[in-house]
């Protein structure tokens, strides 16, 4: 089994606007997207390496710098699979795409020990 890191993202401008949404209209999304994630988990759970995880606050840091700054990383897993392409199959109808705007990249993890 290969290792792959999956990003969900989300754009700041998307998740305003869906926050902009009518209470009753965004808690009901929520709820849908809820239970899309639990189908989604019962069918493709076992091939997650942990639990997801969400993204925080962003340092940045260069070279003599420290900055707070924004990205669209809203979530992390690690999965194991065969391929790249075996995980991008699975999450090609995630229930993440219920954000507006939203997608996810999938990246293998290449083991660097010798480093």
């Amino acid at each position: 089994m290969k290792k792959f890191i999956v990003l969900y993202m989300a754009p700041a401008e998307g998740l305003a606007e869906w926050m902009k949404l009518d209470e009753s209209v965004r808690k009901a999304d929520e709820e849908k997207m809820k239970a899309d994630w639990d189908r989604w988990m019962s069918e493709h759970g076992a091939m997650l390496n942990g639990p997801t995880s969400g993204a925080g606050k962003t340092k940045r840091v260069t070279e003599g710098a420290v900055a707070d700054v924004k990205n669209d990383v809203m979530l992390i897993s690690i999965v194991d699979a065969e391929s790249h392409d075996a995980v991008a199959d699975a999450f090609k109808d995630h229930p993440h795409f219920g954000i507006p705007g939203a997608w996810i990249d999938v990246m293998p993890m290449n083991d660097l020990s010798g480093m």
